[in-house]
């Protein structure tokens, strides 16, 4: 028997960011559990987090527990991400490592939804082909909880402005000199002398 379907055939993507929803059909309520470990992209890829400052380190492990939920207008994806970050503190600049464990929840919306057809592509994911892809949203997710400025304590004294030391390695008694430079000349003259 010879098939006279000419449509191109679904592919199924290779990210190991994507998943499958072909099991939970269009049936509001079905819903799946997938976990999954990723190996954080590379550098060329774009790093998740805040590049320069607290980022998961590439090819360490990001884990993802999530819950696949078929609703009315696509699939509602949540659980949580877990992984490693790593960047300086902002006041003392030495490394700092923390374990980020992260809520998530996103409604990604079925072709020809009233949803996907109400918003803009850039607003809500969608499905593509029964597969949707939560690279994206792990991206924003940690970038948003990550602080801009990162301390390895609440309490970090940051370094010397003047001589560049830690504060906290320098002791309490630490201290320039500091001569307005107007009374430079006056200071040559009188050491001269």
């Amino acid at each position: 028997m010879k098939n006279n379907d000419t449509r191109p055939a679904k592919h199924e993507p290779q990210s190991p960011w994507a998943f499958s929803t072909r099991e939970l059909g269009r049936r509001a309520g079905t819903m799946r559990t997938v976990s999954r470990e990723i190996p954080a992209p590379a550098p060329a890829e774009g790093v998740i987090g805040l590049e320069g400052v607290l980022e998961v380190p590439p090819g360490s492990p990001v884990v993802l527990d999530l819950s696949l939920e078929a609703v009315s207008e696509g699939v509602y994806v949540s659980g949580t991400v877990s992984a490693r970050v790593a960047g300086e503190c902002s006041r003392c600049l030495d490394e700092l490592s923390d374990d980020l464990h992260i809520r998530i929840g996103e409604l990604f919306a079925y072709p020809d939804s009233v949803t996907e057809e109400t918003t803009d592509a850039d607003e809500i994911p969608r499905l593509v082909d029964e597969w949707l892809d939560v690279e994206q949203t792990v991206r924003d997710a940690v970038g948003i909880t990550l602080p801009l400025a990162p301390l390895c304590r609440d309490d970090c004294p940051g370094l010397c402005p003047e001589c560049g030391g830690r504060k906290a390695d320098l002791g309490a008694d630490h201290g320039h000199e500091t001569l307005d430079p107007r009374w430079s000349a006056l200071r040559e003259r009188m050491s001269s002398d």
